[in-house]
């Protein structure tokens, strides 16, 4: 939702270089850094198990949406323990939206009821609004359905959950000219992107 954007910037900056984005999920994502085939990966939580070189470089929050109809929605203030009613979409196995879902939950000793998996962020915004369960998100991906008011976030206690991008890329990897520049400019100078990411989150 916020790379198209970055990249737009930094090719402005750069009008000579060409860039290719790849959206994919995390075990693609995982695949192709294993294989050393991308210059830059933008993921949140990096595995600690490879060797990898991780710079943060914008928040993440997450927050938790449901239908406007919904009697949560009317709520002021949700207490977390309500949420364990409530069942939710989730993304592909081993997605990173899952594991922080799951390890949230688990550390408060709360058991996450979760329904059907779904292959995209998309798929889970309308399926929230056709009222099959919740979902976490970043706000980012629900602004136009907010606006629309299709689907709310929810105030929930303890959220939003908050998380964070990173730029990453095999540890010793010779960077081209090109990407070491677009590392460069996600490092120190989307701190003003942030800005405008809570705003706009606070805004919905």
């Amino acid at each position: 939702y916020f790379m198209p954007r970055l990249l737009a910037a930094f090719s402005r900056r750069h009008p000579g270089v060409n860039a290719s984005l790849d959206i994919t999920n995390r075990e693609a994502l995982l695949k192709q850094l294993n294989d050393n085939a991308v210059d830059l990966v933008v993921m949140g939580q990096p595995p600690p198990e490879m060797d990898l070189d991780a710079g943060m470089f914008m928040d993440n929050p997450l927050v938790i949406i449901g239908p406007p109809s919904h009697p949560l929605a009317r709520m002021k203030r949700i207490p977390l323990a309500r949420l364990q009613d409530e069942v939710f979409l989730v993304r592909e196995r081993g997605s990173g939206t899952g594991i922080a879902m799951e390890r949230f939950f688990t550390e408060r000793g709360m058991r996450l009821r979760t329904g059907m998996e779904v292959g995209s962020n998309e798929a889970i915004n309308r399926r929230v609004e056709a009222g099959l369960g919740r979902g976490l998100m970043s706000p980012q991906a629900v602004e136009m359905e907010v606006r629309l008011k299709r689907l709310v976030i929810l105030a929930v206690e303890k959220f939003p959950l908050m998380r964070h991008w990173y730029v990453v890329h095999r540890r010793g990897k010779r960077l081209s000219p090109a990407a070491a520049a677009f590392k460069q400019y996600l490092l120190t100078e989307t701190p003003r992107e942030k800005k405008q990411t809570k705003g706009r989150a606070a805004k919905s």
